[in-house]
């Protein structure tokens, strides 16, 4: 097993209809307003960006986020991550009643070396970590998207 290499899916209910979703989890410099833990995002250009995230544990992740697929009609949004993260991440944004629901894929091997160094006994706590950023993700998005 490489210890280094991790498997995410979370999925957020939203009260939104999926175009508006889509829309707003399309437009990643402006993740910051609305999601905490997502502190930077630098746009390099039409199809890139540098991403800084700090969850609950006291080190920055940042990596190059570039645009892999964006589709409306499908509800998706993929891009290939480079750096502290290598991988990729993808968001599936389909029709749950009222709202939508959006589904996050995640497979990426950590490059950051202090992550490598901890990565046995770290492992469990830097999932929770994970877990914790999705939650405060979740309920950013919802208050944004019931202001907007």
């Amino acid at each position: 097993m490489d210890w280094c290499r991790y498997r995410f899916r979370s999925l957020w209910s939203l009260p939104a209809k999926p175009a508006v979703v889509y829309d707003v989890l399309e437009r990643a410099e402006e993740y910051p307003r609305w999601w905490p833990q997502v502190r930077e995002v630098r746009r390099l250009d039409d199809t890139s960006g540098l991403i800084t995230i700090r969850a609950t544990l006291p080190y920055d992740l940042v990596f190059t986020a570039h645009a892999v697929r964006r589709d409306p009609e499908a509800g998706v949004l993929e891009i290939a991550m480079e750096g502290d993260l290598d991988g990729w991440a993808r968001w599936t944004i389909t029709a749950d009643g009222e709202g939508s629901l959006a589904r996050y894929d995640q497979e990426v091997t950590v490059r950051k070396p202090l992550m490598r160094r901890f990565a046995v006994p770290g492992r469990p706590v830097f999932r929770v970590n994970h877990r914790l950023m999705m939650r405060a993700g979740r309920r950013g998005l919802v208050a944004h998207l019931e202001a907007v």
